[in-house]
């Protein structure tokens, strides 16, 4: 069965967080967007625990649907058929050697017994009230060594593994191996997340990753946003096989004829997030790292250190060119880079994307093809013009050959995408003409 999913999004539970991010919103939106199967995220808040255990109940083995008494009518007028799988994002905090580090660790797990044991055990530690991504003082390899021994099917995941504050391999606060963060639990990590940031032909670049899957996921605050990087599978619906999948996307196993369950991931254009570039927002300064070089990484407005980005410390840790990572992409699991299709229709007619005309533009293209992936995706360009602006249409065209200008982000500040040139523009003066 082929299916997408997204594993990383949070709950109202957690800072910063929109209040529709919940189990019934989520259930919905998921079917819109063409996602089957959703990460719960957040499942150690203990309020969050109670609506998923009252609110969920058992589908396949290790996967949960919404109760039928709970759906919401989707955008097409019908119950959605989304999934559920137990998720969450942890932040540890912690000395190692006199050098700080702040990790975040994704954690799945097969079911909701198991949740509960993680989220006693973990209780223990540190307040799983205050945040749905609890902060915790937890080194990493201490966190492996709780999880496995409450089950050997759970799964971690380091999550937005570049950024730099706040991943193993930031360049803030980070370690250069999965080796040096996870110690001996290191062959139990199989995949990392690719963080918005980065795609997979820059992680390419490391032979060090050559055993590791990579997968990609929204890490979503508002329900809009699910999906905007998923993961697409072609395989049984099940916790099991699911993870099976990403094991068999690691690139050794595609090279032996394995793997082909996991076909693609989707993601954003990574210049488009927060730490592509080296940069100081206060000042306003965006740098490429050949740049940041140059002045030796120190703002040349107030004379402070330079968030160092994404690409920067990919090519620091690096062995191998852009060059020579495109070489190996033949078994690697390719990818698309996307635009949400929101986003596209706003700037194909001028306004701006909370709008009623692009909510009801969006609407009409969920309602002719299905859901937004699958226009975004699999459509027909002729028929997307068709059933709604041509304008819109050339820009799906547009994103799907790559043909966009990007600023690139830095940090903390997502990267300026733009599908149309300036002289291509409408503005809301001219709209009306167009109509």
């Amino acid at each position: 069965m082929r299916f997408i999913a997204d594993f990383h999004i949070h709950s109202k539970y957690a800072r910063a967080t929109s209040k529709d991010m919940n189990l019934i919103a989520l259930d919905h939106w998921a079917d819109d967007k063409g996602i089957q199967v959703m990460g719960t995220g957040d499942f150690t808040h203990p309020q969050y625990f109670k609506e998923i255990e009252s609110q969920l109940e058992p589908a396949e083995p290790g996967l949960y649907t919404l109760k039928k008494s709970l759906k919401e009518k989707t955008v097409k007028g019908t119950f959605s058929d989304t999934r559920f799988m137990l998720t969450v994002e942890i932040s540890g905090i912690y000395t190692r050697a006199g050098k700080s580090h702040r990790i975040h660790n994704l954690i799945f797990t097969p079911d909701i017994a198991t949740a509960k044991k993680i989220n006693t055990g973990l209780s223990l530690i540190g307040n799983l009230k205050s945040d749905g991504r609890p902060i915790l003082g937890l080194d990493s390899e201490e966190l492996a060594k709780i999880v496995f021994n409450i089950n050997q099917k759970n799964v971690i995941v380091p999550a937005h593994a570049w950024t730099p504050w706040f991943s193993i391999f930031g360049s803030m606060s980070g370690f250069n191996s999965i080796e040096e963060c996870f110690g001996s639990y290191s062959k139990e990590i199989f995949a990392i997340e690719t963080g918005l940031s980065s795609d997979p032909l820059m992680n390419w670049r490391l032979s060090a990753l050559d055993d590791i899957a990579l997968i990609s996921n929204s890490d979503s605050h508002s329900a809009q946003r699910i999906g905007r990087e998923a993961n697409i599978f072609d395989t049984e619906l099940s916790y099991d096989h699911i993870i099976n999948a990403i094991k068999e996307g690691r690139p050794n196993a595609r090279e032996k004829g394995n793997g082909k369950e996991f076909l693609a991931t989707i993601e954003f254009f990574p210049e488009e997030g927060k730490y592509h570039y080296d940069g100081h927002r206060d000042c306003g300064v965006v740098l490429h790292p050949d740049e940041t070089k140059k002045i030796k990484g120190v703002c040349p407005k107030c004379g402070k250190k330079l968030t160092i980005g994404v690409m920067n410390r990919v090519n620091e840790l690096a062995d191998r060119s852009k060059e020579d990572a495109k070489k190996v992409s033949s078994n690697r699991v390719p990818y698309k880079n996307l635009i949400p299709l929101d986003e596209i229709i706003a700037e194909a007619v001028g306004t701006g994307v909370g709008t009623k005309k692009v909510t009801a533009e969006y609407n009409t293209l969920i309602r002719t093809f299905k859901n937004e992936l699958n226009a975004l995706l699999n459509v027909n360009e002729k028929d997307i013009a068709e059933a709604t602006n041509p304008r819109i249409a050339e820009g799906v065209r547009r994103v799907r050959n790559g043909n966009v200008n990007i600023v690139p982000g830095h940090d903390g500040e997502y990267g300026k995408i733009s599908i149309f040139k300036n002289e291509e523009r409408i503005t809301a003066e001219n709209q009306k003409s167009l109509f």
